[in-house]
């Protein structure tokens, strides 16, 4: 596009300032700022914008008197479920698995701001012995689970991975992929694909530079999973390979089960469009959002949308009514996908707004970095579609809280959520898959540990927080995936023996189990 049309497009739009330092930009910059400008559509962007404007000048109305807890028709338990329950769900998920039906889908789009790193969130090493990462954990499981479908089903099967990235991510995710040899997984079978970008806006309605050759753009949530889906291709990709059943997850939780076998089975078993794993809130203020119905719809609703009161509303049994704690963690159908995913349906979903410190570049040509939030970003929330799911199409399956849910949200030296926190709750699990499977811990002395373990975590105020304890109070016990994913196959190994922590098991390069014990 030649910049009279550039120009001409931008004023339309009343965006004219994008281009007012193009005479000061050498031709590499201004090819650049043409080319990113001319993939937005203005007008489009212009009309969120206005919504968003809309939203943010209405009063913030409370929902409680629309609000309404889920029916027990719909909702499942793994603590309240039979062992021959949940064998049967299981056993449902991996026929399901072992047919080449099932893929899971990453969303990592996000950067780690919080966390203080400048690569994707999956590369990021929380401590643990083996040094994994993110994404080596989560490949592992499934390269493991592939096995264990074949062992149900006696049939070779592939989980696909899809990897759902942003202009700050794929790049990164990508070489990282192919320097690790796709982590044993086949290349063809992890598929990446891009999220789109919104520009960010002042308050007065007109588009961030972040300098002066550069639009400041930012993911567009989540959500924007489902225009991705789309515009990309990968739902087409899906039919083409069969698949019927997707696994929908967050990159940053550390305890994340790949395409759950329980989960998918329970889901399957209800012959729901949509499912929604959750864990269960037990503290009024704690800074979740929950599940549940609004005006007869299935939704998420943030914490801060109702009132304390009826967020300390209880059933007869004591617990709180309103608590399924979302951890973003869900299953859909691919044809449900396809259902949300057209344009008349995903232009629905309303985008949520947040006001934000955004650098800028002033009329003068100067970074200028705010103290206060001085614009907007908008996104939309992949748990958006739940109120299309109507009332015999949706399920929620409640799990524990240690053993699935640990997310890696801030650097260490915040309160919770921290590569510390992620590192002792995996630690914590395998300790306990020990345990369960036979196997005992004893000090370098030989006298026992007692069986309960006191972590570096402790439950505070209902969120995890990290405190310092003496080193031989923390076990630290690292179980390789590609030995055992959920405590499965461990008897052989354990059962009957003594360990020094800390303790590794591993898979050595000629597939046989590797212990080292009692080394720092």
């Amino acid at each position: 596009m030649d910049f009279e049309s550039l120009k001409k497009r931008c004023e339309a739009a009343g965006q004219g300032h994008l281009l007012q330092f193009w005479d000061k930009l050498n031709e590499e910059q201004q090819q650049s700022l043409a080319s990113e400008i001319s993939h937005i559509n203005l007008e489009e962007a212009n009309e969120y914008f206005q919504e968003a404007d809309q939203s943010l000048k209405e009063n913030n109305e409370k929902i409680d008197e629309h609000l309404q807890p889920l029916e027990p028709a719909v909702c499942g338990s793994v603590a309240r479920s039979t062992d021959e329950v949940l064998d049967k769900y299981r056993k449902i998920g991996l026929t399901a698995i072992g047919n080449n039906e099932v893929a899971v889908l990453l969303l990592a789009g996000g950067q780690g701001t919080r966390l203080g790193v400048p690569y994707p969130k999956g590369m990021y090493d929380v401590g643990l012995p083996s040094g994994k990462t993110l994404y080596q954990l989560q490949a592992e499981r499934i390269f493991k689970l592939e096995q264990l479908a074949k062992r149900e089903t006696g049939q070779t099967c592939y989980v696909p991975w899809y990897i759902m990235t942003s202009e700050h991510t794929k790049e990164a995710t990508e070489k990282f992929f192919h320097k690790n040899n796709y982590f044993g997984l086949q290349k063809e079978n992890i598929i990446l694909f891009e999220q789109s970008l919104l520009p960010c806006f002042d308050f007065n309605g007109k588009i961030i530079l972040e300098s002066q050759s550069k639009v400041a753009l930012a993911p567009a949530g989540n959500g924007g999973l489902y225009q991705a889906l789309r515009n990309q291709g990968m739902l087409d990709e899906m039919s083409a390979r069969g698949l019927k059943y997707v696994h929908v997850y967050c990159v940053d939780n550390i305890l994340v089960k790949m395409a759950d076998p329980v989960f998918v089975g329970f889901c399957l078993s209800k012959d729901v469009e949509c499912g929604a794993k959750v864990v269960e809130k037990t503290l009024p203020k704690e800074a979740v959002g929950v599940v549940c119905k609004v005006n007869g719809k299935y939704q998420v609703v943030e914490y801060s949308e109702i009132t304390l009161k009826t967020a300390e509303k209880r059933t007869a049994d004591g617990r709180l009514l309103f608590n399924a704690g979302n951890i973003c963690n869900h299953f859909f159908k691919v044809d449900f996908l396809k259902f949300v995913c057209k344009k008349e349906n995903e232009s629905q979903l309303k985008h949520h707004v947040a006001k934000k410190k955004i650098p800028y570049i002033d009329s003068n040509g100067q970074l200028q970095k705010p103290d206060s939030p001085n614009g907007i970003k908008m996104e939309k929330f992949v748990f958006d579609v739940f109120h299309f799911a109507h009332a015999r199409n949706f399920a929620v399956w409640e799990v524990l809280r240690e053993d699935e849910f640990s997310p890696l949200k801030n650097a260490d030296g915040q309160p919770k959520d921290t590569p510390t926190t992620c590192r002792n709750d995996l630690m914590s699990l395998h300790h306990r898959f020990v345990l369960a499977a036979g196997g005992t811990f004893v000090h370098s002395d030989g006298t026992p540990y007692t069986d309960i373990q006191r972590n570096n975590n402790v439950e505070e105020n209902g969120c995890k927080s990290q405190q310092s304890q003496d080193e031989e109070d923390t076990i630290i016990v690292e179980v390789s995936p590609l030995v055992s994913c959920y405590g499965e196959d461990l008897d052989e190994i354990v059962k009957g023996k003594h360990f020094k922590p800390p303790l590794v098991i591993e898979l050595g390069e000629d597939k046989k189990v590797v212990i080292k014990e009692g080394t720092s």
